[in-house]
């Protein structure tokens, strides 16, 4: 017994050391872009899986990385994150094509790349199926990084982050029925895969909203920053464990209890001080656990096992770049048929050509059990793909997105916003100063002193604003769109104060939501 807890203790203390090593090496990552400068072209989940690389080509190995460490530890908050931070609003206006890209395109995407490996370089169906399945999960974190780092339209990550949500599900749902089919356990009839198709999604949803809706009921009763923190973590990893003990898609349970109390509970349930901790809290928790993934996903790659496999790799990346143009392009054109959704050429070339896949492929392929011949075949496929998605198409978007003219004004922005704080900030020492003249002890050409100080400051800021204005005129369009989402803002928290003072039973829909709107379309 002494034995056992002897060697017990020396594995923790081992896998202590790792995880730290780790840390310190994607904390190093993090501050070399302040150091080179030329690095902070790169997003840094990229950069991080180039270090990686870099390790792994002097076989430096910091850790195993295994299906359960990704799907059990860091996929929940991963997902999670996303689906608190993605506002209800812009997700239903493209809900359609969200649906569309997450359910046919994952179809799309196992079917296109199981038929090419098959018919191009004579794999099994069984192994190019599985292949297929695993790399029809989109991880579009690097990708929606550069939106916001570039100021490209939040639409295009709307769309990106949507979609990786729900296609990370049905991705895990596929996966599990065609691991089945190859280890010869799976049942072909239709009802019975539509039944569990159905029954897996149901528990999902269902659960997640009984937990979703619980816990925004519950915070409503007592006002603890960081015990609603907490709440909010319990409820990622709680659901994700619980759905798939029922026998449950776990991601699919995440999404749903993410979604509403990121877009109900954080409203009904919290103050506005409150969600502002939590939402810094899970943007921690989400860069912590990116840090550490990206960086294993480059450490992992065994580059005498690729290069064996390269053949079938590259017939991977063709077959899956030509079934993802196939899922973009056909199903938006059929979006923009039947919905208003109208996604541009231009917005669909960079979702096609932005879908890298990540974590989620890496954690299905590693999940093959050990009795399939071609899983170290597969393994090295998936890896290389998912190498290329994140190296050749990550690195390659920012010119992408120049040459179809989708970059925004960030940096204007930016500075402009600066301006405008300063200018508030300014006006309130103004005020200040008007107030406290009266203080003893102070003389009043002190006071004069510093007024015309200020109002000089603040004259040089009114004509840097305006000149702004006049050289970007598109400023005036950010300006109102902002002005919009605070109007939106302040209305949405005082339905969530009066819920809480008990002056309403229920939190009301934004009546500004659909007058801005019509405002919107009129101009």
């Amino acid at each position: 017994m002494a034995i056992e807890s002897t060697v017990g203790e020396m594995a923790i203390d081992t896998n202590l050391k790792q995880f730290v090593l780790v840390l310190c090496v994607s904390l190093a990552v993090a501050t070399l872009p302040q150091i080179v400068t030329w690095l902070r072209r790169i997003p840094y989940t990229l950069l991080l899986v180039i270090v990686g690389l870099g390790l792994a080509s002097l076989d430096v190995r910091l850790v195993n990385l295994s299906p359960a460490l990704i799907l059990s530890i860091f996929l929940p908050p991963l997902v999670f994150e996303a689906a608190w931070n993605l506002q209800w609003a812009r997700l239903k206006r493209d809900l359609v094509p969200i649906c569309l890209l997450a359910i046919a395109g994952v179809l799309i995407s196992i079917a296109g790349i199981a038929i090419g490996l098959n018919q191009l370089v004579g794999l099994s169906l069984p192994t190019a199926l599985l292949i297929g399945a695993s790399l029809s999960a989109t991880d579009p974190v690097s990708v929606v990084a550069l939106f916001r780092a570039l100021g490209v339209d939040k639409r295009l990550s709307t769309l990106m982050e949507g979609e990786s949500l729900f296609n990370d599900g049905m991705a895990i749902v596929a996966f599990s029925f065609l691991l089945a089919f190859a280890l010869g356990t799976a049942n072909f009839q239709v009802q019975s895969i539509l039944m569990q198709f159905f029954s897996v999604v149901g528990i999902g949803i269902g659960v997640g909203c009984l937990i979703g809706f619980g816990l925004s009921y519950l915070t409503q009763r007592f006002d603890l920053p960081l015990v609603e923190q907490s709440l909010t973590l319990v409820s990622a990893y709680g659901t994700y464990l619980l759905v798939e003990d029922l026998g449950g898609s776990g991601v699919i349970g995440v999404v749903t209890t993410g979604l509403i109390l990121g877009n109900f509970g954080s409203r009904i349930g919290m103050n506005p001080r409150t969600r502002v901790i939590v939402t810094e809290f899970w943007d921690f928790l989400a860069f912590f656990v990116n840090s550490i993934v990206f960086l294993l996903i480059g450490d992992q790659i065994r580059f005498a096992i690729l290069g064996r496999n390269l053949g079938v790799i590259a017939a991977t990346v063709g077959a899956m770049l030509l079934t993802r143009a196939i899922s973009v392009y056909g199903l938006g054109w059929i979006s923009n048929r039947i919905t208003q959704a109208d996604i541009s050429m231009p917005d669909q070339t960079v979702l096609w050509w932005g879908g890298l896949r990540g974590s989620v492929s890496i954690a299905l392929a590693l999940s093959i059990p050990a009795v399939l011949p071609d899983r170290e075949g597969i393994i090295a496929t998936v890896f290389g793909a998912v190498l290329f998605t994140l190296l050749i198409q990550g690195l390659t978007i920012p010119p992408l997105l120049k040459q179809l003219n989708l970059l925004g004004n960030q940096p204007i922005r930016q500075h402009y916003e600066e301006l405008i704080a300063h200018q508030v900030a300014l006006n309130r020492v103004l005020n200040h100063l008007t107030q406290a003249e009266q203080l003893a002890g102070i003389e009043p050409e002190f006071y004069r002193y510093q007024e015309t100080l200020v109002k000089g400051e603040l004259a040089r800021l009114k004509r840097e604003i305006e000149q702004l204005q006049d050289d970007y005129p598109n400023l005036q369009h950010f300006v109102v769109e902002q002005f919009r989402e605070e109007l939106l803002a302040i209305e949405a928290t005082t339905y969530a104060e009066l819920v809480r003072a008990g002056r309403l039973n229920q939190e009301l829909a934004p009546l500004l939501q659909t007058v801005l709107t019509d405002d919107r379309d009129q101009l």
